[in-house]
């Protein structure tokens, strides 16, 4: 016989935290959903380049306007580049973006708040009252300043988003560790001399994993949009570089709307499908690690 056939039954039901977790997150239907959206669209905004004839910057001007057809799937802009190598780069600029801005979010807002709960009380006071100025600040007129004194481009977008977005994560951080550092194991770690460093990273980053990857599922999207809104508004991503939120910007005259709804249509539904599945994919992830889940 072998050894698993001689475990008692309750052992071999057993299931770690991260296999429940994983089985919760397949058995939401929203969030597969999610998934089958964002994948494609990935592998699409990945590899493009690859297998499609046209760059996104390409001007063929006997090509102005055009609708779609065989040879442009979802047609032309006025200058008569391909709205569907646009429409992928977008995609690769957003989520570069996106993707850039939520790790530095996430690094400040992990290290704010976990300072916060292991530094002791003068050190969690001064950090607490500087996120509560951060966070009483108009998010939108914030943004819109920062936008304006950093510029154009990736790297600045990327800089204001991230700096728009770690107070709410520190709380959270903070929240989580206030009770942590009351455990056993960490008072034991500290009363044995464990620096800051070690507590941060040892026992305050893994038991917050959690909240990390949902929190940087959620924001991924929030980022996505911020985006767009910047580069709408001629504050992000500036031409010719490609965003959904510039295409959108230059199809906004009344000719356009009205006599070539390609270049409009095609970014917005791409911006709202893709938003929409990294949200359906964040709220799996959340009702997945959520513990509480276990009792329903």
């Amino acid at each position: 016989m072998t050894a698993a056939a001689i475990e008692p039954p309750a052992i071999q039901r057993t299931r770690g935290p991260l296999r429940r977790a994983l089985d919760r997150f397949i058995e939401n239907r929203a969030a597969r959903a999610g998934l089958l959206i964002v994948i494609p669209v990935l592998i699409a905004v990945m590899t493009y380049h690859w297998w499609w004839p046209y760059a996104p910057n390409a001007i063929d001007l006997k090509a102005m306007n055009k609708g779609p057809s065989a040879t442009h799937w979802l047609g032309s802009d006025g200058v008569g580049r391909d709205v569907f190598a646009r429409l992928l780069q977008s995609g690769r600029t957003s989520l570069l973006v996106a993707v850039c801005s939520v790790a530095i979010s996430i690094v400040i807002g992990f290290l704010v708040g976990a300072i916060a709960s292991f530094g002791g009380r003068v050190v969690d006071a001064t950090a607490m009252r500087f996120v509560d100025l951060a966070m009483t600040l108009p998010p939108v007129i914030f943004l819109l300043v920062l936008a304006s004194i950093a510029g154009t481009g990736i790297a600045p977008t990327i800089l204001v988003i991230s700096l728009l977005s770690w107070p709410v994560l520190s709380r959270m951080v903070r929240a989580r560790l206030l009770e942590l550092r009351e455990r056993d194991f960490v008072v034991a770690a500290r009363g044995m001399g464990a620096g800051l460093p070690h507590l941060l990273f040892r026992h305050g980053l893994p038991n917050c994993i959690d909240i990390l990857v949902v929190y940087a599922t959620l924001q991924i999207a929030n980022a996505i949009l911020l985006e767009a809104g910047l580069s709408f508004l001629g504050l992000g991503i500036a031409p010719p570089e490609a965003s959904w939120g510039n295409m959108l910007n230059l199809a906004r005259s009344t000719v356009v709307l009205e006599q070539y709804p390609w270049q409009w249509m095609f970014p917005g539904a791409a911006l709202v499908l893709t938003v929409l599945a990294i949200n359906f994919i964040g709220d799996g992830l959340r009702d997945a690690f959520d513990p509480r889940s276990d009792l329903n």
